[in-house]
């Protein structure tokens, strides 16, 4: 083992740096005579936030300082929320890691009222997700979905201050940032099936770093891995991006994987859905079977609408 020091990239929010940290913290236990340090940067996505992230660009916009500092040497590794990891990294990147998955669901939160189905016609729901909103939509058609943009103090903040009723976050960001309490009710996969990868860390490497893949293999998840393959193999044979009403949701039972995927219109008058199951071995190809029924259902005119080539 020749590293003597590790950087992490990581994005400057506090979930992002609770991320990064958890990286940090698991690599000093493992490997005690390494130094671990974070470079964190600020990100476009994190700038501009008047615009949803369909308008200004997608996921990426996540990712890309990140993966600059990979590519000129500042950092060795950079921490990701899997969701945020677009589903056609290429060359000279990989996704070298997936670490085991926290809550994949998402959560209602609100200060006055318990649930969705409490919520009055006409009252705010802000989300940030065109996928949360499609669903949204589909089972509640009275509610107002407003935008929802900001880190999750922010986007707190505006719940407070009046400006929504009720919002939609990931479970996982408010319990791993000591803010479980916030959450009034967490939706079933059922209510709200999840973005592929959701609750879940991912590892960025450049291909070139083989000495990376042993140094970051203990900290890999099986299960969660096979779930990601699943998931994100749906999302990439329908083009995913934040442009796309597309959720994807894996799990690992036994010896196998179960992956159920949905593709709705923005509005949620229409939700195409399908599900599948097999060896956990062939989790990519479950993942592209499920895709291909959702594009024989009807979903590729959706996507052809969107402007999303599957």
């Amino acid at each position: 083992m020749s590293a003597r020091k590790l950087v992490i990239a990581t994005r400057a929010s506090r979930l992002a740096l609770w991320q990064a940290e958890h990286v940090q913290a698991r690599l000093r236990v493992l490997y005690p005579d390494i130094q671990v340090e974070l470079l964190k940067l600020s990100t476009r996505g994190d700038e501009i936030l008047d615009r949803s992230l369909a308008k200004i660009g997608g996921k990426g916009l996540f990712i890309k300082e990140l993966e600059n500092a990979l590519l000129d040497g500042r950092a060795d590794l950079a921490v990701h929320s899997l969701k945020d990891v677009p589903v056609d990294i290429t060359a000279p990147f990989e996704l070298s890691t997936v670490l085991a998955r926290a809550d994949c669901r998402d959560a209602f939160v609100s200060n006055t009222y318990a649930g969705l189905a409490e919520l009055p016609p006409g009252a705010v729901v802000g989300t940030s997700s065109l996928r949360r909103e499609a669903q949204l939509r589909a089972r509640f058609p009275a509610l107002k979905i407003e935008p929802l943009r900001g880190n999750l103090d922010t986007r707190l903040g505006k719940l407070d201050s009046g400006h929504y009723a009720a919002i939609i976050l990931a479970a996982a960001g408010l319990e791993r940032l000591e803010l479980g309490h916030r959450i009034r009710a967490r939706m079933t996969v059922s209510e709200s099936l999840p973005a592929a990868g959701q609750g879940a860390l991912g590892i960025e490497i450049l291909q070139t770093r083989a000495d990376l893949l042993e140094l970051l293999a203990p900290m890999a998840c099986p299960q969660t891995t096979v779930c990601a393959l699943a998931e994100r193999a749906v999302s990439r044979a329908l083009g995913g991006s934040c442009q796309v009403p597309l959720a994807a949701y894996a799990e690992v039972l036994g010896q196998s994987v179960s992956v159920r995927a949905l593709v709705a219109t923005p509005d949620g008058q229409t939700i195409y859905r399908a599900q599948g199951e097999g060896p956990s071995a062939e989790a990519e190809a479950i993942g592209q079977r499920v895709a291909q029924e959702l594009i024989d259902q009807g979903a590729g005119v959706i996507l052809e609408s969107l402007a999303v080539s599957p």
